[in-house]
């Protein structure tokens, strides 16, 4: 019965997808989309195999998503593949996880397409790991195409903080009092400083496995961002996933956080 049923989706699929693309209004899709990817965990558990089994399943999905970001003409794209949480997991499994996040960025980087900009505390990540992402956004500075936010070693409270303290020392390099930067500061002087600092704010904000909760992504970006909630583990997000994902934000009234 299984699979009977994964060969009529097979068959109808695609064209189900062809049509929601046709009838897409691209006038109304977002411009930066930020994706937890989320449930790798969960998924190894359902198909019998080990946490890293559900890494690897997870990080091949990345460039097919990419894609398909590609597809209907977004701009940037923020990946949210590993949390400062996450960073105290057990070392028999955040191991092998900093070397699959690795060995994916550089995928992405080998495949010339996209322009890789890492986001998160690089300095709480092992040096070998910094070294490899920052050598992934070397390699791409030049790439003309979507701009690709990798979020490793990241968490919305930490962000906030190091944007405001390294707002303290550019006015402290300058002589600015703290009493002078107290009457002048605002919401923008901090946005400035944020790991995203000159991008746009995500317009939409999609989580996978199901979970209704932010988690500290993007914290101070999101503010007037939709959220889109998937109840499909991120190894098992499919495309038809995605253009269901960018029809619900087409067709919602915007308010702006209101």
């Amino acid at each position: 019965m299984a699979d009977w049923r994964n060969g009529v989706r097979r068959v109808l699929y695609p064209a189900y997808e062809a049509r929601m693309l046709r009838r897409m209004p691209t006038d109304r899709l977002p411009q930066h989309v930020g994706v937890m990817l989320d449930g790798n965990r969960r998924w190894a558990r359902t198909v019998g195999m080990d946490t890293a089994h559900g890494h690897r399943a997870g990080a091949a999905n990345i460039e097919p998503l990419l894609g398909w970001c590609e597809e209907v003409g977004i701009e940037v794209v923020t990946l949210w593949l590993l949390s400062t949480d996450n960073l105290n997991r057990p070392a028999d499994e955040l191991e092998p996880l900093l070397a699959i996040i690795a060995d994916a960025v550089d995928a992405l980087a080998e495949t010339g397409r996209w322009r890789l900009h890492p986001v998160g505390a690089l300095d709480l990540l092992p040096a070998a790991t910094a070294a490899r992402l920052k050598a992934a956004q070397e390699a791409t500075r030049e790439t003309d195409g979507m701009l690709v936010n990798i979020a490793v070693g990241y968490g919305g409270r930490r962000e906030i903080a190091d944007a405001v303290r390294s707002l303290l020392l550019e006015h402290a390099e300058r002589g600015t009092s703290l009493e002078e930067l107290a009457q002048t500061l605002d919401v923008d002087h901090i946005a400035e400083h944020l790991y995203t600092k000159g991008q746009p704010d995500p317009d939409l904000v999609i989580r996978t496995s199901g979970e209704q909760r932010l988690g500290g992504f993007l914290l101070w970006q999101s503010a007037r961002s939709e959220f889109y909630f998937c109840e499909a583990l991120w190894p098992d997000f499919r495309r038809v996933d995605f253009l269901r994902a960018m029809r619900a934000y087409a067709h919602r009234d915007r308010r702006h956080g209101v």
